[in-house]
């Protein structure tokens, strides 16, 4: 389901009511849970969110996040575990073991086949078939997909495990893990998961002829189902897959892992030196600390991952920074107060030179190729006018009637080609439009109807424009036309004070660009590094707006006009922009 990216809809912070009503749900989707686990699960105070989004086969799925994690995800009132949570419970489900090479083909999309499991010593557990289900891989007890069983555990047995056993609905690395922190699972030690030994189990079963016969069926048959398993696995046996170092990448294990923290320490300096070898020049200093971060180190982070200094463990730029400046690498002053610039660059130093660029590897870049989505095109906007009911008679002649969609242009032909067609242009003047009873109805003002006989071309023309009401027409790429009645609203940049006494950026009316407010937020978070939320825009229906810490108008400045491309005239607002030297 989440093999591919998804489009949110919307992201807002529970209401206490849906709290409730959300603990209810889990404790009767998932009973074994205690009270207390459900509160742990489904926090009474701590920050929890309600994402809607469509996945890319259009199903409405609700998500919901707390911690930064998607914890349950609701699909067709069905609530689901997310990996995330499977690692707190892992015994929330009934979980199945499969090999470690399964699970590539599991992100990919796949559903998990009978031949791929892992038939413990213990039997396989018992299931109906609809009933939900986890994975886990050989070695390790902590769950890597959620599935629905396509048939109970007797129709596996008697099926000598062929078929599809499983409907994966979320895996590890697909994109609702990727929207969490991203973790690897915990190691979990298995419980009794090794395959079955008959030569172990021979004694044991001496006494049932049945269950004799069903152990020495699964284990000849599920051999002659080998070859489907290395199928869904490659070309290599199940012996030489699971020696393969990219499989044991899968499952890495724990004692030579990184924290998630090391790893972003490691990032951060990855796009701190990539962009001082490859994107700043002697020319580009003195550089604010700010826009070095903002247009150099996060275009340097590698596809596919995010650069967030407040999840390392320097937590802020100017740490960052001091400990690069303490190494000689950069020079950094304070310019004017508050405000940080680099200033010099040791481009000779080391760290520096000794820096080599990874190249993405091609498959990496086929998936990410693949996974990306569209790049934003700015829409075609239109202004247009639309004919009322009083300006009819004028427009008639030309075949046109009332609700009849015109541009300035054509407005403006039609205008002309009646007053020639009429005779109206003044003998005398040829500026000058005399008005007969059809052009002083449609274009004067009561108090003018025997005042005024004549007008200049061009106030004819801008009555008469002014006289018709205003509509829009706005095209996206690849989609059919849409017009509204009205003038577009423009995107709508405020800064607002809070009770703190900190400033705010609160950005309105993206949707009518077609532009997503939480990508939006998600962008500006990192860019800035700064809080961003997405709520409901107070006095507009169905509308979000999104709100990011501090004055980030040269941010939201930077990103609509020059990587979006919207005309200047579509914003306002951008004149609040922090003044160079100025604190945010």
């Amino acid at each position: 389901m989440f093999a591919k990216a998804f489009r949110v809809k919307s992201n807002t912070a529970i209401k206490g009511s849906d709290r409730r009503k959300l603990r209810a749900d889990v404790m009767a989707a998932f009973p074994t849970l205690g009270t207390d686990q459900v509160s742990v699960l489904v926090p009474g105070k701590e920050e929890l969110n309600i994402v809607k989004l469509y996945a890319h086969r259009g199903d409405a799925v609700t998500v919901y996040v707390s911690g930064g994690n998607p914890i349950l995800f609701e699909v067709e009132k069905n609530l689901y575990p997310t990996v995330y949570t499977l690692w707190s419970y892992p015994d929330l489900l009934p979980a199945f073991t499969t090999w470690p090479p399964v699970l590539e083909k599991l992100v990919g999309g796949a559903d998990l086949m009978l031949p791929g499991l892992v038939v413990p010593s213990a039997g396989l557990p018992q299931v109906q078939k609809g009933d939900l289900c986890a994975i886990a891989l050989l070695g390790n007890r902590a769950p890597v997909a959620v599935g629905v069983a396509a048939m109970s555990t007797a129709e596996m047995l008697t099926s000598g495990l062929k078929g599809r056993g499983f409907s994966v609905l979320h895996t590890y690395q697909d994109h609702l893990w990727r929207s969490g922190d991203k973790s690897s699972p915990p190691s979990l030690a298995p419980l009794a998961l090794d395959p079955p030994d008959l030569s172990e189990e021979k004694e044991s079963v001496q006494a049932d002829p049945a269950l004799q016969g069903d152990l020495r069926r699964l284990t000849l048959e599920g051999e002659e189902e080998n070859g489907e398993v290395q199928r869904m696995c490659g070309e290599k046996s199940l012996s030489e897959a699971s020696e393969d170092p990219s499989v044991r990448g899968l499952n890495p294990d724990p004692t030579d892992s990184k924290t998630l923290q090391e790893q972003m320490d490691e990032l951060v300096q990855q796009c701190f030196l990539h962009a001082l070898k490859c994107q700043v020049r002697k020319a580009d200093l003195p550089l604010l600390t700010s826009t070095f971060l903002g247009s150099h180190m996060l275009s340097c982070c590698p596809e596919g991952r995010q650069l967030d200094i407040k999840k390392s463990s320097y937590k802020k730029l100017s740490k960052f920074l001091q400990h690069m400046q303490q190494e000689q690498i950069i020079q950094v002053k304070e310019l004017s107060k508050g405000v940080e610039s680099i200033v010099a660059v040791d481009w000779k130093h080391p760290r520096i030179t000794s820096f080599v660029i990874a190249e993405p590897s091609p498959t990496s870049q086929t998936i990410q190729e693949g996974s990306r989505e569209q790049p934003y095109h700015p829409p075609d906007i239109k202004s247009l006018y639309c004919v009322p009911a009083s300006m009819t008679l004028l427009f008639q002649e030309s075949g046109h009637k009332k609700g009849s969609i015109l541009e300035g242009g054509e407005v403006r032909t039609i205008i002309i080609n009646y007053v020639k067609r009429n005779d109206l242009v003044d003998a005398d003047n040829k500026n000058l439009v005399k008005l007969d009873p059809i052009l002083c109805d449609c274009i004067l003002e009561k108090n003018e109807q025997h005042t005024v006989m004549k007008l200049p071309w061009d106030s004819l023309l801008t009555r008469c424009l002014e006289k018709l009401q205003p509509v829009y027409q706005v095209t996206f790429p690849g989609q059919e036309p849409i017009v509204k009645k009205g003038r577009i609203c423009p995107i709508d940049i405020t800064l607002a004070q809070r009770a703190s006494n900190k400033k705010v950026t609160v950005v309105r009316n993206l949707e009518a660009y077609g532009l997503d407010p939480c990508s939006v937020a998600a962008i500006l978070q990192q860019r800035c590094q700064a809080s961003a939320t997405v709520t409901p825009a107070p006095g507009a229906k169905d509308s979000l707006q999104v709100q990011i810490q501090g004055n980030q108008v040269h941010h939201l400045s930077r990103l609509l006009l020059e990587e979006y491309q919207l005309p200047r005239k579509h914003i306002q607002g951008l004149e609040k922009a922090p003044k160079p030297g100025k604190k945010k």
